[in-house]
């Protein structure tokens, strides 16, 4: 009996078996924002490759992604760069560093021995140089301009998810983040979703089962009801469905306000430790509220970034009004945000 793996093989992942089409593997083992704004890439590569496999290596809870992506055949699960990736050395013709320029990413890519590898210079890579300071979305467009392969970095557009939301017209208010440095206030959310809910909006308050109790609270501030909060009942395809539908949302720099931009949905942003030169959403209707002057720019932190903090409800209610969203502007008893309209 022949074995089912070649020794020195790995076997192929659940589902990932070859199909008979050349592998084109794209490295991002990261989260929803960093997935929406690599997505210009991601057509790139679809368009320069029709008849490439196209894999992409990030986290599992991801995979229904995909297909309002569009350019993807299959997710590889793919947490972090703490394991290898599960793929035969040799399988893959073509992979694609998208996860950063580092030696822990290269590395997982080199031991895959692809026939190509597409990334930034590098010892042992030809490549551009890692521009710092430039936006993402620009950042992995201009890689594979370099490497021949033409990208828009506006091409950034979702499809609209097959189901509908039961909340079309809402008002999403994403009161949660990854980290503790992009959580604006309790308070300060259910300040505005007060405003909102006496304009006449169907306020809804969004985030991860996890972050349940937070949308809880900010509800019960804002004197509003259980059925205003979703926070933990939406599948990661109902999630962008509320947002495509959306009147508006109101976010920190989060995966919710990527969509916002992917759809091109109204949408205010409240920006701490992440640079909007580098994450800010696209050319829209969409304003980012900040103080770069104060940003710290410590991501990981437990505690909100001051940048994130210099944002008022009145600043917030101020850049609804300006989005037509609310009847009147909120009184600003000075200028701590910035406002950039995109």
């Amino acid at each position: 009996m022949q074995p089912e793996t070649e020794p020195g093989r790995t076997p192929a992942p659940d589902g990932l078996e070859p199909d008979g089409r050349p592998e084109l593997l794209v490295l991002r083992a990261l989260k929803l924002g960093d997935l929406l704004v690599a997505v210009p890439a991601l057509r790139a590569l679809r368009r320069a490759h029709p008849d490439h496999r196209i894999l992409y290596a990030a986290q599992a809870w991801l995979r229904p992604m995909m297909e309002l992506v569009g350019s993807v055949d299959a997710l590889l699960d793919t947490h972090g760069l703490d394991v290898p990736i599960s793929l035969s050395p040799g399988r893959v013709d073509i992979a694609v560093n998208l996860h950063g320029n580092g030696a822990e990413s290269r590395g997982r890519i080199e031991a895959l021995q692809p026939r190509r590898r597409i990334g930034h210079l590098s010892p042992g890579w030809d490549g551009p140089g890692w521009p710092d300071g430039l936006h993402e979305r620009e950042r992995w467009a201009r890689l594979l301009d370099w490497h021949g392969i033409p990208a828009d970095p506006l091409d950034y557009r979702l499809h609209r998810p097959a189901e509908r939301t039961s909340r079309p017209g809402a008002a999403v208010l994403h009161v949660g983040a990854a980290y503790g440095s992009r959580l604006w206030p309790a308070d300060r959310f259910a300040a505005v979703a007060r405003e909102l809910a006496l304009a006449g909006h169907d306020v809804v308050f969004t985030g991860s089962s996890g972050e349940r109790p937070r949308a809880e609270e900010v509800a019960g501030l804002a004197g509003l009801g259980p059925g205003t909060v979703a926070a933990g009942r939406y599948s990661l395809t109902e999630f962008a469905a509320v947002i495509a539908d959306a009147a508006v949302v109101v976010s920190a720099d989060t995966g919710a306000a990527h969509l916002a931009s992917a759809y091109a949905r109204p949408s205010v942003v409240m920006f701490g430790p992440a640079p909007v030169a580098e994450w800010g959403p696209p050319p829209g209707p969409h304003i980012v509220l900040t103080d770069e002057a104060q940003r710290r720019g410590d991501t990981f932190s437990a505690e909100p970034d001051p940048a994130l903090l210099a944002v008022t409800p009145d600043d917030v209610l101020d850049a609804l009004s300006g989005l037509g969203v609310m009847p009147g502007a909120g009184i600003l008893a000075a200028e701590p945000a910035i406002r950039t309209d995109s």
